[in-house]
Formats: C-alpha cells, sequence, structure tokens
C-alpha cells in the first residue's frame, strides 16, 4: 500500500519513520489534504515528520478531528501552534531524558544483547517474526527447541513440512513464536552455524521446510501439552511431545513416534529403537556400564501391540561410536542416537 492509498482510507494513522531529508514534514499540507474527514493522526516517532502547522490548520478547519504528539521540531520545545487546541493531546517526549530512565533503558539493552549473543529470544527485536510473547507461553520456548533438536537427530534427513501442535490451556494464548523455536531447535541438530529466532524462518526457507502452529483447547493427559509432528520427503512421519510439570514447570518428553515417555528433558540421552526381548535393557547397561558411563534416567516406551520398543537413557558423558555400534548390536537395534538436551 502506497502512503496516498494509506492516507485516502486510514480512519487513524501514527508515524513510525526515521528523520531524513526524504522523510521530514513527509505529513505536511498536501499529505493531510489527502485524508479522509475527520482522522486521528499520532506522531511519537521523530519531531519534524509532521508538520505541526500545517496539522494545527487541518484541526482547526475540522477536517482532522484531533492528534497525539509526543515529538517536536525543535525540543525542548515551549511553543507549539498545538499547544492551544483542546483537540490535541501533547506529550513532553522525556525518553530517557531522567537518569533513572537512562540507567533503566540501559541495563535493558545490556540484557537484550546477551540474550541475543546467546541465541535466546529478545522480546524487543523488531526483526523476529513470531510476535509479541506472553508471560504464560515464554517458559515453553525451551522445551519447543529441545523437541525440535530430538527431531533433527531421531533423522537423517530434513523434513518437507513441521506442524506445531498446542493443546490444551496454553492453547488460548498467542503461541506463534513456538514454530520459530521449533525450527531452531531442528536447525541447530543439523547444521553447524548458529541458529537463532531471527535466521531459523529463512533457513527453513532456503531448504525447503515449511512451518505452521495448530491450537485445541483439549489435552487428554495433561494441562497443556505441545505436539511437534515432522513430515517426509517419503511421506514418514516423526513425532515428538513435551510439556512442562509442576509449579517448577519442570521440562519433560512425554512421548516420541506414539510411545509414551515421562522423563526430564535434559542432559545427554541415548536413543535405542529396537524389538524388545528379555534381558535388552541389561545388556544395555552392562555395555555403558563396562566403559564407565553412568545411567542416571531411564525410560522405556513399547509398543502395545508388537515387540518394538524406545528406551531413553541419560548418561553422564558422550558415548563413543564404537559403544553405540555394540550396543546396537547386542539389542537389535535399529537406530541408536546420542542426543544433547543441555
Amino acid at each position: 500500500m502506497s502512503l496516498d492509498e494509506l492516507l485516502e482510507r486510514a480512519d487513524m494513522f501514527s508515524v513510525h519513520l526515521p528523520k531524513t531529508p526524504e522523510t521530514k514534514g513527509i505529513i505536511g499540507k498536501e499529505a493531510l489534504a489527502k485524508t479522509k474527514p475527520g482522522v486521528i493522526v499520532v506522531n511519537a516517532a521523530r519531531g519534524g515528520l509532521v508538520d505541526e502547522q500545517a496539522l494545527a490548520d487541518a484541526i482547526t478547519s475540522g477536517h482532522v478531528f484531533a492528534a497525539g504528539i509526543d515529538v517536536y521540531a525543535s525540543e525542548p520545545c515551549t511553543d507549539s501552534p498545538l499547544f492551544e487546541l483542546p483537540q490535541v493531546v501533547v506529550t513532553p517526549h522525556l525518553g530517557a531524558s531522567t537518569t533513572e530512565a537512562q540507567d533503566r533503558a540501559g541495563t535493558d539493552v545490556a540484557k537484550s544483547v546477551l540474550l541475543a549473543l546467546a541465541g535466546e529470544f529478545v522480546p524487543d527485536a523488531v526483526n523476529v517474526k513470531g510476535g509479541a510473547v506472553g508471560e504464560e507461553v515464554s517458559p515453553w520456548l525451551e522445551i519447543v527447541r529441545k523437541q525440535g533438536v530430538l527431531l533433527g537427530a531421531l533423522s537423517d534427513e530434513l523434513p518437507t513440512s513441521l506442524s506445531v501442535d498446542v493443546r490444551g490451556e496454553l492453547a488460548s494464548e498467542d503461541v506463534q513464536i513456538l514454530k520459530l523455536s521449533a525450527l531452531r531447535g531442528l536447525f541447530s541438530a543439523v547444521i553447524e552455524d548458529s541458529v537463532t529466532f531471527v535466521n531459523a524462518p529463512s533457513l527453513a526457507e532456503e531448504r525447503g521446510v515449511t512451518a505452521e502452529v495448530t491450537t485445541a483447547p483439549e489435552s487428554e493427559n495433561h494441562r497443556s501439552v505441545v505436539d511437534i509432528r515432522a513430515v517426509y520427503g517419503d511421506g514418514s512421519v516423526l513425532n515428538v511431545a513435551g510439556t512442562l510439570t509442576g509449579t517448577s514447570q519442570v521440562e519433560k518428553i512425554v512421548n516420541i513416534n506414539g510411545r509414551n515417555f515421562d522423563l526430564r528433558a535434559e542432559g545427554k540421552n541415548l536413543i535405542v529403537n529396537y524389538a524388545d526381548q528379555p534381558g535388552s535393557l541389561g545388556r544395555i547397561g552392562t555395555l555403558l556400564g563396562d566403559a564407565g558411563i553412568d545411567i542416571q534416567a531411564a525410560a522405556l516406551s513399547q509398543d502395545s501391540e508388537g515387540d518394538g520398543a524406545t528406551i531413553l537413557l541419560r548418561v553422564d558423558k558422550d558415548v563413543p561410536a564404537e559403544l553405540s555400534a555394540s550396543i546396537a548390536t547386542a539389542v537389535g537395534a535399529s537406530t541408536i542416537e546420542l542426543v544433547d538436551l543441555s
């Protein structure tokens, strides 16, 4: 939409531009003449973008209904044709002019920089496409990232599509940012470059991965759960579901490919898919123990029909490739992966 089209159609508009030679006076007499009668004008960006005298004349004539102005061509402003008009709300453009405000602004900027350098979500970043993040949604960013990491580790290829299904109480919130968190986890598992909330969408576009968020108010087993479903080029599907539990909001993996679990999403995890037979778990534990690797937590889930099973083992150190191969041979594993969820 062009500026002229906006001026002709808007019932109210606010100005959000830097002040440059091209934008100085951009809302002047000619621009205001193109607006609808009764329009409301707001400028809290930069002084001089709106011609104050032209705006005052348009208000006096009745063409502009009202205005809100926080910035002025000359500051500090002690005299303006807008000051005497009851249809205009004016504020003094304090910004960070007080010592306390400057301290707070500096602290906020420093916190945002640290978050950005760590690849974390920056709430006030203007180039993040996920939208606002509410207090109820923010704690879920990390568990959803870890679910993406698991999906990236459990397949040798990228999916063609990713569906982030949010169910339960969380579904009533704006959860679009969770799509970026899932993409961030997925790509961090398969590429060496840093993956952030900013570049995750472009990485997905470059690699042909589409992503969407769906919501439903019902959740059968949890107050809220996020189930990420990946569809691959050959039609195969993988899913990983996660939730937060208790007042401390403990991150847990609760389902992988239809098999239920209840294991904290943390540390190094050995994931073994195999056909369960008596003694299989014992053989895995013996091989790990002989290698000096401690099992800190374990969760086993079997298919309701058949002998297919998945075991999650949180271990205290990396499992060498040779040991993984020995475990796979010992239990007839179809896949075995070590995934870091720290």
